[in-house]
């Protein structure tokens, strides 16, 4: 059931990546008009908390973890206008590893992004992953030290810790710009989107839960758009 899901979650993420809604304009600079949608993911459930294991070594090192990062959720266009996947030079990111946690716990970037892997704790980190979308293996470094892993192809990337089996993130990777990662409040919004229909949707906690047909209209302007989830 795990490999079923997976594979769901790396097909609807390579719709995501390119689909193009009929009714959508191009994004050159022709395009003058655009609009935004914007709204707010509501959870009617709190995720489960995930404890470390307990380490001797890490005595005193820091607090409570913060859940806030596994309340947030990827908001992105299904359905992406045509001229979005013009190469574009996408900015490095960074998945930091604090306290035993990856930080952020869901991390979306486009195609082509670098991602720098920097190890903030006192003891040795081990960053890997199994994805077909991109198998790594970074070896073990100390603190201060910092990996890096090009992201070439889109999809869902789950990412793990060799040595420390309670640590998980999640890197998802788009050929468009058109997604955003929700705040500490669950607001999003998407910018720069041509007049059209578009299928909008939000992944949380490992899979898309829910979708939604949304119309930019041809005077732009910002459309609202809330989820339960």
């Amino acid at each position: 059931m795990v490999v079923l899901r997976n594979l769901r979650i790396a097909a609807a993420c390579a719709l995501a990546c390119t689909a193009v809604p009929a009714g959508a304009r191009s994004l050159p600079a022709s395009v003058r008009t655009t609009g935004t949608i914007e709204g707010r993911v509501v959870l009617l459930r709190e995720p489960a908390p995930v404890e470390p294991r307990p380490d001797p070594a890490a005595l005193g090192v820091g607090g409570p973890r913060d859940q806030a990062d596994r309340r947030r959720s990827v908001v992105f266009l299904e359905t992406a206008p045509q001229g979005a996947f013009e190469a574009a030079s996408p900015p490095r990111a960074v998945l930091d590893q604090r306290r035993e946690t990856f930080v952020p716990y869901v991390l979306a970037v486009r195609a082509g992004t670098t991602v720098d892997f920097p190890n903030r704790d006192r003891t040795y980190h081990n960053v890997f992953s199994l994805s077909k979308t991109k198998r790594f293996d970074l070896g073990r470094y100390p603190r201060g030290e910092s990996r890096s892993v090009r992201f070439d192809r889109p999809g869902v990337v789950r990412v793990f810790c060799e040595i420390h089996s309670h640590m998980s993130a999640f890197v998802i990777v788009f050929a468009h710009r058109f997604f955003t990662i929700t705040d500490a409040d669950g607001r999003y919004r998407i910018e720069g989107i041509p007049p059209g229909s578009y299928s909008l949707a939000v992944w949380h906690q490992g899979e898309v839960r829910q979708r939604r047909t949304v119309d930019v209209p041809e005077t732009g302007g910002a459309v609202e758009l809330d989820f339960e989830l």
